[in-house]
């Protein structure tokens, strides 16, 4: 490993943006792979095993493209696969993401708090762990939330249908009195205005950018990859889709992103770029 070498980020599609543009702010300096496998998306409704098979894919794409350490910026991932990852890939850094239950825990008045997340995370192991080693006598609703992440990566991200999906998510967790909403996916920050205007300036509603990304910056420190690059880092963008349309939506949830190009999991090959070097060329 290089610790000039770029991070890997990878999701299911675009909802690991919410983690990169916390990167951004944290480990600017670092170079970025991001791969959003859209082709499979979502992740939240597939098996276990397929659910390891694309992660493995990608990680080995990543890895191939000079990797040093990758960040599994999706919360269903993170619990059915990382640590498949690590031990499939064990001298490679894994960071993934968990439910912010710790935090809500903390912030909770009512004692009931509400985690919003993919039917997958749900019923994963990591969330029943969290919850049994932090909630500490702390009542936590799970709702097993569909068609949020198809939401986003449509680009609708604010109006009726936003609302009409919401409604049966929240209105349960409000009635109930919880008090923090905890979002337990990448992509449901992109929905962030519209939860916070439906459940009220009262009850705070937290996921785990930051955190994720803070812990990143600790992992590279701890295994000496951190970079010493002065000024910003490039950010490179791979899809398993069609790169145009996933472009365009990329485009309005981070601005600033560059162009994003189609690559295959299947042909890391086809990742580099012309002159032979690790990488992939963006225009």
């Amino acid at each position: 490993m290089n610790d000039q070498g770029p991070i890997g980020v990878f999701d299911s599609g675009l909802g690991g943006l919410s983690v990169l543009r916390e990167m951004r702010s944290l480990l600017l300096a670092e170079d970025v792979l991001y791969y959003a496998d859209n082709a499979y998306c979502p992740y939240g409704i597939r098996s276990r095993e397929e659910i390891q098979d694309r992660s493995e894919r990608i990680s080995r794409l990543l890895i191939d493209l000079g990797a040093k350490a990758i960040v599994v910026a999706c919360n269903t991932a993170s619990a059915m696969a990382i640590e498949h990852l690590r031990a499939e890939f064990p001298r490679i850094p894994f960071i993934g993401l968990e439910p912010a239950v710790k935090p809500a825990v903390k912030l909770t008045r009512s004692g009931r708090i509400g985690v919003l997340a993919t039917p997958r995370t749900v019923a994963g192991e990591r969330l029943r762990w969290l919850i049994e080693t932090h909630a500490n006598g702390i009542e936590v609703r799970t709702v097993a939330a569909t068609g949020l992440v198809e939401l986003v990566e449509a680009g609708t991200l604010s109006g009726p249908a936003v609302i009409e999906a919401l409604r049966p998510l929240l209105d349960p967790m409000l009635e109930a009195g919880v008090d923090v909403v905890v979002l337990g996916c990448t992509h449901y920050p992109f929905l962030r205005a519209e939860i916070e205007a439906y459940v009220g300036e009262r009850v705070p509603v937290i996921d785990s950018g930051v955190a994720i990304a803070t812990r990143t910056r600790v992992v590279l420190g701890q295994n000496g990859l951190l970079g010493d690059r002065v000024g910003a880092g490039s950010v490179r963008m791979m899809t398993s889709a069609e790169a145009g349309p996933v472009d365009g939506v990329a485009r309005l949830l981070m601005p600033d992103v560059p162009t994003m190009v189609s690559v295959p999991v299947e042909d890391a090959a086809s990742a580099r770029t012309s002159d032979g070097r690790r990488g992939v060329t963006i225009s």
